[in-house]
């Protein structure tokens, strides 16, 4: 049975290979982001019913505005949207600014788009998946400090879907090549990245996808608030 599929960060990397999974399974996926050339290109290539949504997640007046053209049921909610605070920083102000950037850029994009959908989530049967990163174990500064946060406000999340039959999951990658996130590497970074893992490669966009398609399955209806780690070993479960 085909599903309703919401998508954030959709448009490349590891939301767009999340995206081409479900696509590909014959769900209608909505990717959100908010470059309308990056979704269209996206979509144009994506097999399926795929459709688009321009959305600056972390903004509440965007993300109400796009939730009028959401589907009046969302099976399958990814929290992918996310990255870094690029740019210099100086003095405390500085400090103070870079954190804040990095928690809205974050953290708040999976909040308010999980609350905002709140209504719209299949009861029973749904799944809230959010992605995270291995900073958040790692440690990285600000950036790893919000990713962190994802994981607290999980457990969170998971406490309160449950009773209605939604689960509530994180899935962790460590590095994963081929996103905007890393940029292009030399193949010696690469390689160096690679000798990192136990099973001898860099993590590629659809290895977090596999990760995703099996939490949103029905086999996986048993798991919730859990973090799923995707790194080839280079750190192990804990």
């Amino acid at each position: 049975m085909s599903r309703h599929v919401v998508v954030t960060g959709g448009g490349s990397g590891i939301g767009r290979a999340i995206a081409a999974r479900f696509a590909a399974a014959g769900d209608s996926v909505v990717i959100l982001g908010r470059r309308a050339n990056v979704l269209a290109d996206t979509a144009a290539v994506l097999s399926g019913c795929v459709r688009t949504v321009v959305c600056d997640a972390s903004d509440p007046e965007s993300v109400s505005g796009a939730i009028t053209q959401m589907p009046d049921k969302v099976d399958v909610l990814v929290n992918n949207a996310g990255g870094r605070a690029r740019g210099v920083y100086e003095g405390l102000a500085g400090l103070r600014d870079q954190w804040l950037a990095d928690f809205e850029c974050n953290v708040l994009p999976a909040v308010l788009m999980t609350a905002a959908l709140e209504d719209r989530l299949t009861v029973p049967g749904g799944r809230i998946i959010t992605i995270s990163s291995l900073a958040a174990l790692r440690g990285n500064g600000s950036y790893g400090a919000a990713k962190a946060a994802l994981h607290a406000w999980n457990h969170s999340l998971a406490a309160q879907w449950g009773p209605r039959g939604v689960t509530a999951n994180v899935v962790v990658p460590g590095f994963i090549a081929s996103t905007e996130f890393f940029g292009d590497l030399p193949e010696g970074e690469l390689a160096r990245r690679a000798k990192q893992t136990l099973v001898g490669r860099v993590g590629q966009p659809e290895d977090i996808a596999s990760c995703v398609s099996f939490l949103a399955s029905p086999e996986a209806g048993y798991i919730t608030g859990e973090l799923l780690h995707s790194n080839g070993g280079a750190m192990l479960g804990r």
